[in-house]
């Protein structure tokens, strides 16, 4: 039996139907996406994002606080409210939000409230600053899977909140172990923070 002929209305639909097709495999996740993370020292903070593939930026700065374009001074006198944070810029196709997070737990102590290793004071404090509503539901979650989970006895007291400004840090900031190896393999060996995070993490410590 021959089939009936397509009629134009039933050929329109055909083609709306592939147009519909073809614009839905597009949706796909967008090229880059924005996370910020506050960890202590951020030089720390960048080094360890720096070595996850998918990553295609990091910028020191800071925020979290009330005062615009702060100094690293101003945010070091402790009275701007700012944290010193690193936004990391990623492909999500090759990262996802999840797995940043799991990999933040994994290079911070998450048990201090103000300070963190060898430098202390709120502006080294951790926090997860959430750029939409789903990055925030995201951490919320994650963190209460951490309180159960957990293989430390401390009370995790990182915050997450949304993000609010970011403001980058002074150049010499930007990629300081890259620009200053010794200098900062010296900071990083005296301050403690692989030994703190292997006696918290195990094997899932960062580096």
């Amino acid at each position: 039996m021959n089939a009936a002929p397509l009629t134009r209305r039933a050929v329109a639909a055909t083609l709306l139907l592939g147009f519909v097709l073809a614009a839905s495999s597009q949706v796909q996740a967008p090229a880059t996406a924005k996370a910020t993370f506050a960890g202590g020292c951020f030089w720390s903070v960048e080094l360890a994002f720096d070595k996850l593939d998918g990553v295609i930026s990091t910028t020191s700065g800071y925020t979290g606080g009330t005062l615009a374009n702060p100094s690293y001074e101003q945010v070091s006198s402790e009275r701007t409210g700012h944290a010193e944070a690193v936004e990391v810029v990623y492909d999500p196709r090759k990262l996802s939000y999840p797995q940043l997070l799991e990999y933040y737990w994994h290079n911070v102590d998450p048990t201090v409230k103000d300070g963190q290793f060898c430098d202390m004071g709120s502006s080294y404090r951790t926090a997860i600053y959430a750029h939409d509503a789903q990055q925030l539901a995201a951490a919320q979650a994650s963190r209460a899977a951490l309180e159960k989970s957990k293989p430390f006895k401390g009370d995790i007291v990182t915050e997450v909140r949304m993000a609010g400004p970011f403001y980058p840090a002074e150049a010499y900031h930007q990629d300081f172990y890259k620009k200053n190896p010794m200098h900062y393999a010296a900071y990083r060996a005296g301050c403690g923070r692989a030994e703190r995070l292997k006696r918290l993490w195990g094997d899932q410590a960062g580096h």
